[in-house]
């Protein structure tokens, strides 16, 4: 079906819709793209894809092992697979997107249309499934998975790729990046809260009502200029021909390795290590609320400090609140809500620069307005081999050191927080490492501020 959408495009229908998007939106200066109302009706689809991103990889592996009794081992095994499956497509869904900006913005939206339904059905199934049995469950879980993934894969390519084409300096893309990040996060509390306070069915319905609310809302966001004069998009591999990009992605990928071995562990952290399981709305509240709330700092600190430095920064403060997570014992509430606010800070870095680094990345090497969708394309498939990996060895090996749900002997426990806190650690320091030598020591690099 989504190939279908990528045919030769019909000469009128793309020239009336790309002649009217240069007439009612051409962009105004950097700066002054997105006011309130525009930065909200961008980043509005943000939300509900947040829905499919950290909240169903946590959530999920819990609800089958504690509801289904599901083992560890092949959850993980189930996860790694249906990641590095969905992520093997991402650069052709981002051929595919590029095709779709060249041929029109009604071509995008119909193909966004038809992700937002897929990913509304296959989000529902993977939480009620209709069948029984270890052997059932995995494969009714691997299908549903696959096709909430791929639908989720075109939804945000369309997304970055649409924020990238409206150009600007590191500033004005690190607030396009903001509005995006920032009411993503915003979806991650909604989805961190919901399933324990309302329950799993009424999370889908919300999920499948904001992505409606989203897609509606990107008819009054900034529509990114046409691609004047493109046949043929950049092919999906261009991308790796670019030394800068090469670069940021061994940088990303490391660092994102580091951020989700936590976030795959970190219920079975709290309920275990912590016995805190009945604050677990409160924690991942404050983690993300932190997250989100630290978006406008970041973006004000862009022009002082520069991409570069204030990604490094964030990478010593999640270092900082690992260290300190390692040293909680059973019952540390307040101990353990400072390692969430500090550590929520760190990601707002984690989320709001790299994707900035990487749009000026593609603007340094003249594929503005042509080819963002290959270069987002590579960058969600290195986002999820990270989770693929971090979730396919963690939860392995965990269970290969005696770890189970529910443990609470000693070397278990030992075994729980080294996977949680200081292996993201050593991870963070090489990415800090990678960071400083590969890109801040870089001719690629973009300039860093003189005042």
């Amino acid at each position: 079906m989504i190939v279908t959408i990528a045919a030769a495009p019909g000469r009128d229908d793309a020239a009336n819709d790309s002649m009217n998007s240069a007439q009612a939106n051409s962009l105004p200066a950097a700066g002054d793209v997105l006011d309130a109302r525009r930065g909200l009706a961008y980043g509005a689809l943000g939300l509900p894809l947040a829905f499919v991103a950290l909240p169903l990889y946590v959530v999920l592996p819990n609800h089958y092992a504690s509801t289904f009794g599901v083992p560890l081992a092949a959850l993980g095994a189930l996860l790694l697979g249906a990641r590095l499956l969905d992520a093997v497509l991402d650069p052709w869904i981002g051929r595919w997107v590029d095709r779709w900006f060249a041929h029109s913005l009604r071509r995008v939206r119909v193909a966004a249309t038809l992700a937002a339904l897929l990913a509304a059905l296959g989000f529902h199934a993977l939480f009620f499934p209709a069948v029984t049995g270890t052997a059932n469950l995995l494969a009714w879980c691997g299908a549903f998975l696959a096709q909430t993934y791929l639908a989720y894969s075109v939804l945000s390519v369309v997304h970055q790729s649409w924020g990238a084409r409206l150009g600007g300096d590191a500033e004005q893309r690190t607030r396009i990046v903001a509005w995006r990040e920032g009411l993503a996060l915003t979806g991650v509390l909604i989805a961190s809260v919901l399933p324990s306070v309302t329950g799993l069915g009424v999370t889908s319905i919300v999920f499948a009502l904001a992505l409606m609310v989203g897609l509606a809302g990107l008819l009054a966001a900034p529509r990114p200029m046409p691609s004047a004069g493109l046949t043929e998009p950049v092919r999906p591999v261009s991308p790796w021909a670019n030394a800068a990009f090469r670069r940021l992605i061994a940088v990303f990928v490391v660092n994102g390795i580091a951020s989700a071995v936590p976030a795959t562990l970190v219920l079975f952290f709290i309920r275990d290590k912590l016995t805190l399981g009945a604050y677990e709305p409160l924690f991942l509240f404050s983690y993300f609320a932190a997250g989100a709330l630290s978006m406008p700092l970041w973006v004000r600190a862009v022009p002082r400090v520069g991409l570069a430095r204030l990604w490094l920064g964030g990478m010593v403060l999640a270092i900082a609140a690992f260290v300190w997570a390692a040293t909680l014992s059973s019952g540390s509430l307040i101990g353990y809500l400072v390692v969430c606010m500090a550590s929520g800070l760190a990601l707002g870095a984690d989320l709001a620069l790299p994707s900035a680094m990487l749009a000026g990345v593609i603007q340094r090497a003249g594929h503005s307005g042509r080819s963002e969708g290959a270069y987002f394309g590579w960058w969600n498939f290195a986002t999820k081999l990270n989770l693929a990996l971090a979730a396919g060895v963690a939860l392995p090996l965990l269970a290969a050191f005696g770890y189970a749900p529910g443990a609470r002997d000693d070397a278990a426990l030992s075994a729980l927080t080294l996977a949680y806190c200081l292996l993201p650690c050593a991870l963070k320091l090489i990415a800090a490492a990678l960071l400083w030598r590969l890109w801040m020591r870089s001719p690629h690099a973009e300039p860093l501020p003189t005042s």
